[in-house]
């Protein structure tokens, strides 16, 4: 993993029927940020100060085909879009295990803690999620509490209970 920041990246807002989608990408079209706003300064503020781009350009990325697509159905479009994070090798692990909870099957903190190998670690579980700077692509949404309720979500609860209810149904 390098150590500089991305020179340059774009970014595009897709309209969404849960809002404005913001993306933010690097130059090889690696999102580096996204969420359910119109701020770039929201998505700037998810990623650590020393990664975050020299200038941002506002343009089309690849990435934005795949939000459409999972808007209009295809939710499993989403899992090919390649994304960058910056953190430890536990929140890299837990990203990448983040990735692989299928649509309309959710986990739990604790069995998302499990998934990852350590079942008494549910509170780095849930800052794993917290940290998830590149959110759908990432999907940190798919992790509830272990009673079963949402829990939090960056972007709001609304959103995330959107998502789940459309994955569930996908």
């Amino acid at each position: 993993m390098t150590t500089t920041a991305t020179a340059v990246a774009t970014l595009e807002t897709v309209a969404t029927p849960d809002g404005a989608f913001t993306l933010l990408a690097d130059e090889s079209g690696h999102v580096l940020a996204s969420g359910w706003t119109a701020d770039p300064d929201a998505l700037l503020g998810r990623l650590p100060v020393s990664r975050r781009p020299g200038r941002v350009v506002a343009g089309g990325t690849d990435a934005a085909a795949a939000v459409r697509a999972y808007y209009d159905g295809d939710i499993a479009a989403i899992a090919a879009v390649p994304v960058r994070q910056f953190g430890t090798a536990l929140q890299h692990a837990g990203w990448e295990a983040l990735r692989r909870i299928r649509p309309g099957e959710p986990l739990t903190y604790t069995g998302f803690a499990a998934a990852l190998g350590q079942p008494a670690a549910v509170r780095a579980a849930a800052s794993i999620c917290a940290r998830n700077a590149p959110a759908l692509f990432v999907p940190c949404h798919r992790v509830l509490r272990t009673d079963g309720s949402l829990g939090g979500f960056a972007w709001g609860l609304p959103v995330k209970r959107s998502l789940l209810a459309r994955e569930a149904t996908s």
